[in-house]
């Protein structure tokens, strides 16, 4: 039962943009430059996150399972990126749950209580979402100084088990792309639920 759930929650990730707009790894992101509100306040953009070696972003929300296995290692990505020289942001797509369970009232909560050490922005209307043909919550999507896509994915290989994870691609991304390097694995499928966004 537990792998028909996550089998249907995954494809619901798929099929709710399938026949969408779809960044492909080599385009340059759009929309850099559009202020999102954080939760402490701030309005930030990717253009405002970029550090030397570029900005990872990353799609999440408050109530998906995947999201809360695998958020416990969000602030080590943050690490890891700034000791890289990389910007980190995190966006929450769901305007259609913008009334309920993704409010931004739910979205303070959420990062109060998970002691998020990152930004954490509303995507209004679902406009990066959309831009990026992003599927799921968590979709890591990984720009470098250029804004170029370079990785774009899952976080790594184990949303169950950190201590198990066999390839940390987010990690392994961010060290490549600071080092100048070719990424070994540039794409990866991304594993969550359907970011519940508004379509024209």
């Amino acid at each position: 039962m537990k792998t028909l759930i996550s089998f249907t929650l995954v494809m619901m990730g798929f099929l709710a943009y399938a026949g969408g707009s779809q960044l492909k790894i080599g385009d340059k992101a759009s929309h850099t430059s559009v202020k999102m509100k954080g939760v402490s306040g701030e309005m930030l953009s990717l253009d405002d996150a970029r550090k030397a070696n570029g900005v990872v972003l990353i799609f999440s929300s408050n109530t998906c399972p995947f999201v809360k296995k695998w958020e416990g290692r969000y602030n080590a990505v943050k690490q890891w990126a700034d000791e890289h020289k990389l910007g980190l942001l995190v966006v929450n797509s769901n305007y259609r749950n913008r009334d309920g369970v993704d409010s931004f009232a739910a979205m303070k909560k959420h990062a109060k209580e998970h002691d998020y050490q990152f930004p954490y922005l509303v995507d209004k209307n679902s406009l990066l979402a959309n831009a990026y043909g992003a599927q799921t919550t968590p979709h890591v999507f990984l720009f470098d100084k250029d804004f170029s896509l370079v990785y774009k994915g899952a976080i790594d290989d184990n949303y169950d088990d950190e201590a198990v994870v066999e390839n940390a691609w987010l990690k392994m991304a961010i060290e490549s792309v600071a080092a100048g390097e070719p990424i070994a694995q540039a794409e990866t499928k991304p594993i969550g639920c359907g970011i519940k966004r508004k379509v024209d």
